[in-house]
């Protein structure tokens, strides 16, 4: 499928440190789905598959290094609506039950501002 896209096949060796762990981690994510299968036999069945898995992903799945918003949204500009819905749920929810604010106001998860593999002040391994 990332080929279908355009997407072009990485040369770089296993565990390097241009290694991609933003694709790594959506293939596990893919296979320990319950109802991934054992084996794909035909590349038509993977299509099928991967489809029907990244469209319920990108509706269905909450990840938290992403504020717990589902995938979907956030590359259209609807993250920041979305979060100040989920503030104004929260400030509904706190006359109700002061008992369980004692500390602070509640807030969402905040929006990454942005996703880096070596952010700034990390520096890169090289593994030979």
């Amino acid at each position: 499928m990332p080929a279908d896209s355009g997407a072009m096949k990485s040369r770089s060796p296993p565990h390097a440190s241009n290694d991609n762990p933003f694709s790594k981690a959506h293939v596990k994510t893919l296979k320990y789905q319950p109802e991934f299968p054992g084996r794909l036999v035909t590349i038509a069945e993977a299509r099928s598959f991967c489809r029907r898995f990244l469209a319920r992903y990108n509706a269905d799945h909450h990840p938290a290094g992403a504020g717990s918003m589902t995938p979907g949204p956030i590359p259209f500009g609807q993250a920041r609506a979305i979060h100040a819905a989920r503030q104004q749920t929260l400030e509904l929810a706190v006359p109700g039950i002061p008992e369980r604010f004692v500390r602070k106001p509640p807030e969402p998860p905040h929006i990454p501002t942005a996703v880096r593999i070596n952010p700034s002040g990390q520096p890169e391994q090289n593994q030979t």
